[in-house]
């Protein structure tokens, strides 16, 4: 499975109709409509379509046609995420409509067009599942610790000290979590 490195843009036309598509992370996707439909007041359409893990990793996914005639752009635009194996990821394609009708057939090619080009334009990497874990370490450990939670990838969320050692919340792919894990286990 892969993911996005950060969102991107990509810009088509079909018949005089304009084709604005985002890639976005699936957690802004919402927000992202807002806003969208707040700097478009004019556009007609802001199709959407999403893939993304929940918190059992089972797989959520579902493409909206905004008043499009159904199933002409929203699953045209799941099926490019899903060919390109993307996760944790949505495409909005916001349409200006240009005067000339395209038909099923055409709205289908212009929405996955338009997924399409934003895809080939966006930094896609591979996807590491991501977690969170508490570890503890007790003084004499814990610059050992530090460095081990200073790698790429992890993130501090929560520092504190007692009269043990340092007690710290990161986040991080599940992988190293699980293996620091066993090495600075929380006491019981």
């Amino acid at each position: 499975m892969k993911t996005i490195a950060r969102p991107a843009f990509a810009e088509t036309e079909e018949k005089k109709s304009r084709f604005l598509a985002e890639l976005v992370f699936h957690d802004d996707l919402a927000k992202r409509i807002d806003e969208l439909r707040a700097l478009h007041p004019k556009a007609n359409h802001h199709v959407n379509a999403y893939r993304y893990l929940n918190d059992e990793e089972q797989l959520i996914e579902h493409g909206k046609d905004d008043g499009e005639p159904s199933g002409t752009s929203g699953i045209p635009c799941l099926k490019v995420l899903q060919g390109r194996d993307l996760i944790n990821v949505a495409v909005i394609v916001t349409r200006y409509f240009g005067g000339t009708k395209l038909g099923t057939g055409g709205l289908v090619r212009a929405y996955s067009g338009a997924a399409n080009a934003v895809c080939d334009v966006a930094e896609i990497i591979e996807y590491i599942p991501q977690g969170e874990a508490e570890l503890f370490a007790e003084f004499s450990d814990a610059g050992t610790l530090e460095q081990a939670c200073a790698e790429d990838r992890i993130t501090i969320l929560d520092r504190q000290f007692d009269t043990d050692g340092t007690r710290i919340k990161i986040t991080g792919p599940r992988e190293r979590l699980a293996e620091l894990s066993v090495q600075f286990p929380m006491p019981e």
